[in-house]
């Protein structure tokens, strides 16, 4: 998917994974980064933003890889509901 954020001026593309990130997803994601760069950006804007969503991640990896010096993100997704306790929990702070 790909957005573009108005405040930050800058053109965000999403990858939806199934699943544990991979360290595959780095490199396609820097390719997707490169394209967008080299057809689709214009003068004024700022650097792209690559955000990966998966079912889960280990920071030690993530760490290890660098990616916020591609300015890649990765996020965790659920994919069942938590408690409605657990919920209630995170809407209170």
């Amino acid at each position: 998917m790909l957005f573009y954020h108005r405040r930050l001026k800058s053109l965000v593309a999403i990858d939806l994974k199934m699943g544990e990130f991979e360290a595959r997803y780095k490199g396609q994601m820097e390719l997707y980064l490169r394209y967008l760069e080299k057809h689709e950006t214009i003068d004024g804007e700022n650097i792209l933003i690559g955000l990966i969503l998966c079912t889960g991640k280990n920071e030690e990896h993530i760490e290890l890889m660098q990616l916020d010096k591609s300015n890649i993100k990765v996020a965790e997704y659920l994919t069942i509901l938590p408690p409605k306790a657990l919920l209630q929990e995170n809407c209170t702070k």
